[in-house]
């Protein structure tokens, strides 16, 4: 119960972040040269001054900053992201057909990046100062100090072009008709470059935080007792050691998921996944408003979840937490 309450005090925080959020960015693309109108009647090769007046009185883009923001509002709390007039349909469909591949790249990129960063970590504080330490903190630092986008297109030049291993690009094969676990296979060969790309900056960082946290633990007085009474090393690990040093990897889980969504811009530029980050790029350029808000709203709602998800497993692997709130 007291695990429920504190979830349900924290989505209740949540609430007015996601406004104020919504309204920063709202606010902040009002500064921005152009509108939607001025990107269709560039694509359309120009146009008349009546007609950009009309296409603005249709869209709601003639009234004032307040007005445009309160309607916005309103149909917000309608769960009505608006209309893309670029695309040509409901923002929420634009969102729904670009959302999978952005989740299965998180997903698989977070999974790599927790899974390696942990075992790594372990490794390299059980090898402290000797080589398996240096090897593993030295790749570590390579991997964060090399921009993501040299990464991608590396990968593509090795396992794409020279080996021919690995798609590309994209997120299934064009024209290939193909179901079941066939193209549950076709779409996991396309992500596999995308998500070691994305997911190696954060390994970097999540096998140094396990290192320094495994470091820590192993120092403390009820380890030392585990040992005196004549413990396994390996059990030590396992039952005493492994649990507390989780705690820090819980926490930066929720703290990196905007920082996650915002990488995947870029790789998903690199690699032609057609996913939320790419879609957010190319509205920005056209100028579509209501799509790029939908985005960065349902983006915000992602981050909001990742970071309840954390606070539940953060709850579980430390009882304090609860006791206290």
């Amino acid at each position: 119960m007291r695990i429920l309450s504190l979830a349900g005090r924290r989505l209740a925080a949540s609430i007015p972040t996601l406004f104020l959020i919504l309204i920063g960015v709202f606010l902040l693309l009002q500064f921005a040269p152009g509108d939607t109108v001025d990107a269709m009647m560039a694509q359309m090769g120009g146009g008349d001054a009546a007609t950009a007046r009309e296409l603005r009185r249709f869209y709601g883009l003639d009234l004032s900053i307040p007005m445009q923001l309160a309607n916005y509002l309103w149909r917000l709390v309608r769960l009505d992201l608006g209309f893309s007039a670029i695309y040509g349909k409901p923002v929420a469909s634009v969102i729904l057909e670009r959302l999978p591949p952005t989740l299965l790249l998180m997903a698989s990129s977070l999974s790599f990046a927790f899974f390696f960063g942990l075992v790594f970590g372990v490794i390299a504080a059980r090898g402290v100062n000797r080589w398996p330490d240096t090897l593993i903190s030295t790749f570590g630092l390579i991997f964060y100090a090399t921009p993501s986008f040299w990464f991608g297109l590396m990968a593509i030049v090795v396992f794409s072009i020279y080996l021919q291993w690995l798609p590309a690009g994209g997120f299934e094969d064009i024209g290939a008709v193909r179901t079941g676990i066939w193209r549950v296979l076709d779409i996991a060969s396309h992500l596999v470059l995308p998500s070691l790309t994305l997911g190696l900056i954060f390994l970097a960082i999540y096998l140094r935080i396990m290192r320094a946290s495994m470091l820590e633990v192993l120092n403390l007085d009820y380890v030392r007792t585990a040992r005196a009474k004549g413990l396994d090393e390996t059990r030590i690990i396992t039952r005493h050691v492994l649990r507390n040093a989780l705690l820090p990897m819980v926490t930066l889980i929720g703290l990196q998921a905007g920082t996650m969504l915002g990488g995947s811009v870029i790789v998903e530029t690199v690699f032609s996944l057609p996913g939320l980050g790419r879609l957010a790029y190319e509205s920005v350029v056209q100028r579509d408003l209501n799509t790029l808000l939908g985005i960065v709203f349902v983006s915000a709602l992602l981050v909001i979840l990742v970071n309840f998800i954390t606070d539940l497993l953060y709850a579980r692997l430390d009882p304090r937490i609860t006791a206290e709130s």
